[in-house]
């Protein structure tokens, strides 16, 4: 089950185990949070932050959510106008709450694969996503493995977009060649960046 060390999570406006969609065509939405050992969604205010930075290309774009979790993420981006999403999640019971959140919304352009994310990344790409959010457990630290499935593999389009969280203590890994730092913060003990690859 991809689980995260539990971190304060509560965000303002959602109490715990609700999910708040903070902004977009489903704003103020609220979904329930399934009881998973270490399950929570991303903090509001980091949602705000990151929406804030992808807002020249999140409309129209092609998202996946890996590690997704509630799928604060892409439920996130479907709400500011993503085109589609692809959420990879292996706990069953997150993936089966993930696909009710989905239908809750009667979102359109939704699939949730319940695989582990680096084997799913090993295999070929079915298309390439303008927008990856990457959100691993943080005890885990596979950043840096991740980053070069995705490079290697293909997954992303050109110019497109890598966010990643981790845990404040662990370092930025090394970038695939031709990947770029756009935007990096820290926010209590979460450490989240921007990059983009050429």
């Amino acid at each position: 089950m991809q689980q995260k060390n539990k971190k304060n999570s509560k965000s303002r406006g959602s109490p715990p185990g609700r999910l708040r969609i903070v902004a977009g065509k489903w704003r103020n939405r609220v979904l329930p949070v399934v009881d998973v050992p270490g399950l929570r969604p991303t903090a509001e205010r980091i949602r705000e932050t990151l929406f804030n930075w992808l807002a020249p290309t999140i409309d129209g774009a092609r998202c996946l959510d890996l590690f997704a979790g509630t799928g604060a993420l892409g439920i996130e981006a479907m709400s500011r106008g993503a085109a589609a999403v692809e959420f990879v999640e292996n706990s069953r019971v997150a993936a089966q709450a993930l696909r009710d959140s989905i239908e809750a919304l009667e979102a359109p352009n939704a699939a949730v694969r319940q695989v582990d994310a680096v084997g799913y990344l090993g295999g070929e790409p079915t298309e390439r996503f303008d927008v990856v959010f990457l959100d691993p457990p943080f005890a885990t630290d596979q950043s840096g493995e991740l980053c070069r499935l995705l490079a290697s593999r293909g997954w992303l389009a050109k110019g497109g977009h890598v966010y990643l969280e981790q845990d404040s203590r662990q370092r930025v890994p090394d970038l695939p060649d031709g990947w770029e730092m756009l935007k990096e913060k820290v926010t209590g003990k979460v450490r989240y960046s921007l990059i983009r690859s050429r």
